[in-house]
């Protein structure tokens, strides 16, 4: 899918196939990437790296072009039962064209600092930099997640919410290894600001970037070291949890034998004493009530 941007009055607009000069590709077809790699001359395994989701972030400089491939956090959706996951995007920028190459769609031309965009190595910029807020809307969305799962662990005996903090805590591994990876080609973007031809505004704005992609990290080390941390805490509460429960379910059991016993005992066929007795049945009964009473005063007393 393609779909074409002008830049008007420092705005992004949508405009006519082939007359924008920023194109975005989402999962291009055979005759889209024929266009990219015959018309536009971007490296064939370049535009590969664009969309594998298990690709590095990279910065690489062609005759005509400068090729980044950086990493961003996919959409997330109900179907991925807790899993957030990363994906490749590409962004080849030429001297009157940038062009986006991503595997699904993700939110690109969001937020403020879209809104007043002056060229189109400050838009380069800006995408860049919005992969960084991206993965902080979800790793506030992850924390959230996982405040919550823990409150149920806390009553719960089910291994689902324990597994669904493991999941989570896959998926910060997955973040940590992406905003790391980009905070290389971002590092490398800095180092080689004039050659891709950066103004000053834009290479302080680049530093901007640097700041925001190294707090992104350090807040998701620090969610991932949490969730480490209180991991074993959470798979030994759900053990107590459990204990608990038997333990209970062994008091109630111990119950219910004890009058048990005492019934079976008198209903044998042999002579039991009292058995004529007008009484003998209200007896029993008393005798399997007061060994309850027992059981309940012992287990009160011992605080177990």
């Amino acid at each position: 899918m393609r779909r074409d941007f002008e830049l008007e009055g420092n705005r992004i607009v949508s405009c006519a196939e082939g007359e924008g000069s920023v194109t975005i590709f989402v999962n291009p077809d055979p005759e889209e990437r024929k266009y990219l790699i015959t018309g536009l001359g971007v490296d064939e395994h370049t535009l590969a790296s664009s969309l594998d989701p298990d690709e590095l972030s990279r910065l690489e400089f062609e005759p005509d072009h400068v090729a980044l491939i950086f990493k961003m956090p996919k959409s997330y959706s109900g179907e991925d039962q807790l899993q957030f996951r990363v994906c490749s995007t590409g962004a080849f920028l030429f001297k009157d064209r940038l062009v986006l190459v991503m595997s699904e769609e993700v939110p690109l031309f969001e937020g403020k600092q879209f809104l007043k965009v002056s060229s189109l190595n400050s838009l380069f910029l800006k995408v860049i930099n919005r992969s960084a807020h991206h993965f902080m809307e979800h790793l506030r969305v992850i924390n959230l997640l996982t405040e919550e799962l823990e409150d149920r662990i806390n009553t719960s005996m089910e291994n689902t919410y324990l597994i669904n903090l493991f999941t989570l805590g896959k998926s910060l591994v997955y973040y940590l290894n992406a905003i790391n990876s980009n905070a290389i080609v971002i590092a490398k973007l800095k180092n080689n600001v004039q050659k891709i031809g950066l103004n000053t505004e834009e290479a302080e704005f680049l530093d901007d970037i640097m700041v925001d992609n190294n707090q992104c990290y350090r807040q998701a080390e620090i969610y991932s070291n949490i969730l480490s941390n209180l991991m074993d805490a959470r798979v030994s509460i759900v053990n107590n949890n459990l204990n608990i429960l038997m333990k209970t379910l062994n008091i109630i059991i111990l119950c219910i034998m004890l009058p048990q016993f005492v019934v079976s005992a008198f209903s044998m066929n042999v002579a039991m004493p009292m058995q004529h007795h007008p009484l003998a049945f209200w007896f029993i009964m008393g005798i399997s009530l007061l060994s309850t009473l027992v059981v309940v005063v012992f287990w009160k007393y011992k605080k177990l």
